[in-house]
């Protein structure tokens, strides 16, 4: 099992950055693909950027492609997402989550943090 802790969120304004990070519990941290996740009000939760298991691969929807960068630390058990170029479309709660798989669905990650908001104001 993985217990996941989300920070770093917060306010910031339209073209600033910020950097989340989450850190996760458990010694099978490396065994398990890691994806951000953002949900705003009334809208799907939908990815933001997924990394395999060693870091060697990651994945980017176009939306934040370029923007946003995601990596790990399998030694201290933390995954962070950096942000720049934040607009108000990326106000959103975000969450981090882990699946023993390489996919980008939602519905496939086993575990999640309980979110930590971000909103960008214009």
């Amino acid at each position: 099992q993985v217990q996941l802790v989300e920070s770093g969120g917060g306010l910031v304004q339209d073209g600033g950055s910020l950097r989340l990070s989450c850190a996760a519990s458990g010694r099978t941290f490396r065994n398990y693909v890691m994806g951000w996740f953002r949900q705003a009000p009334g809208k799907e939760r939908e990815v933001v950027a997924v990394i395999s298991r060693a870091g060697s691969r990651t994945y980017y929807p176009d939306s934040v492609k370029g923007r946003f960068t995601i990596s790990r630390d399998n030694v201290k058990n933390i995954v962070d997402l950096q942000m720049n170029s934040l607009n108000p479309e990326d106000t959103a709660v975000y969450y981090c989550a882990a699946t023993p798989e390489w996919t980008m669905t939602p519905g496939s990650y086993h575990y999640w943090g309980q979110g930590t908001q971000v909103t960008v104001s214009s």
